[in-house]
């Protein structure tokens, strides 16, 4: 595992909505998804260029197919972006950038949440 140290700062890059960073979750409580894993940016680049924190959704291969969770492939392999899982991070627990999401993807991730956060 590749991973920077605490108090670094994060990446020297800004994170951008639709980013695949891999994020340090560690430490998790009760039914919080953990481990360092990808996770996308889902929070707006005004806010991840303005802020030291950045809002993400955990990705995963394992679980059940959801309503809540989005599919996608990456890096050639399927899995779920697990929206009931969002998490607000500091920019130091981002590990690496590992790439960027399909921008079908991005829409499918931005329409569900918007459905998700809908009175």
């Amino acid at each position: 595992m590749v991973s920077t140290p605490r108090g670094t700062g994060g990446p020297s890059q800004l994170p951008s909505r639709g980013d695949v960073y891999l994020v340090d979750l560690d430490p998790a409580r009760g039914s919080e998804i953990q481990k360092t894993r990808p996770c996308v940016v889902v929070s707006p680049d005004e806010l991840n260029h303005h802020l030291r924190t950045v809002i993400v959704a955990p990705m995963t291969t394992a679980g059940q197919p959801y309503p809540w969770r989005v599919s996608c492939r990456f890096r050639n392999q399927a899995g779920r972006i697990a929206l009931d899982q969002l998490r607000t991070v500091d920019r130091e627990r981002l590990v690496r950038r590992d790439g960027v999401l399909q921008a079908t993807t991005v829409t499918d991730v931005l329409a569900k949440l918007s459905e998700l956060f809908a009175p």
